[in-house]
């Protein structure tokens, strides 16, 4: 049986949760069914070299922020209709319009557009993201499907005007095999850190952005620390290495320096997770399906989160979900699973483990990727 080409347009292929899952959907999709090409508007970061490593071809436009490029435009057109794919993905706002722009004309390729974020606050973004989303709310009608990876994202834009021929909500899936529960990287990491078994360690894992709210997140761990003396906290994401002079204010301006470990970008958080015995999630807005929320669960780490896009569905009763831009709240939960003690927590953690195998394993996500692209070829 001939394979169906699948090429994926994605803005840049540095880490991000879209480009996390676009990695893990190539690597997961058999092989013997689909040919998958990848191309980056931008330069290719480093997610491209795990999409490389599986066999998947990576091209690169090499387009510049916030520049247009006609140039770059063409060339998109003139790969499309020399590869002549069945499905072309695109991934995020700008990869949707720009593969949109190069299919003008006739083709033979169905167009899948791919929703990863819920209500955005656009004052923190360029103004040119917002006149783009304007276009694209205009052009929902031109894809063949729309994808949300969450509830929350498709209704979202629907708000917005988004009306597409069909919706599919497909949301992140997460390899348990990989996010495991491992006593050995728990004892090893954290004797790493300098941290006791006996201190609770609470681990925020996401990149120095707007829409993770840190100061948040940093005004609720000074006022927990005032209040309890065996906790300690861990900030892992771009952004929040130990000299990032951003998180070094807000830090130093709560005095609570010395109670937080800044690890930056890790390539091992399956390590971090495990030496952790809360994750926690501070996020103000933006957030659709966070996976780092989903991968932490799946290690068996229970999980408190605000209550912004999915998290509510998929922390479920396994965590606890508190309001955004609320500190205190944020206490009040990291209290509870204190008081609740280490045993309560890791039957929590199980719970949430399970919970992910039940609902957002990658295997049954990857089979509804494939089983839509194969649906919508059929009918092309």
């Amino acid at each position: 049986m001939e394979r169906l080409c699948v090429v994926h347009v994605i803005t840049t292929l540095n880490t991000g949760g879209a480009e996390s899952m676009l990695a893990k959907l190539v690597r997961s999709m058999s092989p013997a069914r689909f040919d998958n090409r990848v191309i980056s508007l931008m330069d290719p970061g480093p997610v491209a070299e795990d999409i490389l490593a599986a066999g998947v071809p990576v091209e690169s436009l090499r387009m510049r922020r916030g520049i247009p490029n006609p140039v770059a435009l063409l060339r998109l057109a003139r790969l499309l209709r020399h590869w002549r794919p069945q499905i072309v993905q695109t991934w995020l706002y700008h990869s949707d319009l720009i593969s949109t722009l190069a299919s003008v004309g006739r083709h033979p390729w169905a167009t899948v557009w791919n929703i990863r974020c819920a209500e955005v606050d656009m004052a923190t973004y360029r103004p040119s993201t917002s006149l783009v989303r304007r276009v694209l709310v205009a052009l929902s009608r031109w894809p063949d499907a729309v994808i949300a990876n969450s509830e929350t994202g498709r209704e979202a834009h629907e708000t917005l005007g988004y009306a597409p021929k069909r919706w599919e909500v497909i949301p992140n899936g997460f390899d348990s095999d990989r996010f495991r529960p491992d006593a050995t990287a728990r004892r090893e990491m954290r004797g790493e850190l300098g941290i006791d078994e006996d201190t609770v360690l609470i681990c925020l894992p996401a990149r120095w952005d707007p829409a993770k709210d840190h100061a948040t997140f940093v005004e609720a761990a000074a006022g927990l620390a005032r209040i309890r003396r065996n906790v300690c906290f861990l900030l892992v994401g771009d952004g929040l290495e130990p000299a990032a002079p951003g998180i070094r204010r807000l830090l130093e301006s709560h005095g609570i320096g010395s109670l937080v470990h800044l690890l930056g970008r890790r390539d091992d958080m399956p390590r971090i997770y495990a030496a952790s015995d809360i994750v926690t999630l501070s996020s103000a807005f933006s957030e659709a399906f966070p996976n780092v929320l989903g991968e932490a669960m799946a290690c068996a780490v229970p999980p408190v989160a605000t209550d912004i896009g999915d998290c509510a569905r998929i922390v479920g009763d396994t965590g606890i979900v508190v309001a955004p831009r609320s500190p205190g709240a944020l206490v009040e939960a990291w209290e509870r699973l204190m008081d609740e003690g280490r045993d309560a927590r890791l039957e929590l953690g199980r719970a949430a483990r399970q919970r992910v195998q039940d609902l957002y394993s990658l295997k049954k996500i990857v089979h509804q990727y494939e089983g839509l692209y194969e649906e919508l070829a059929s009918s092309r």
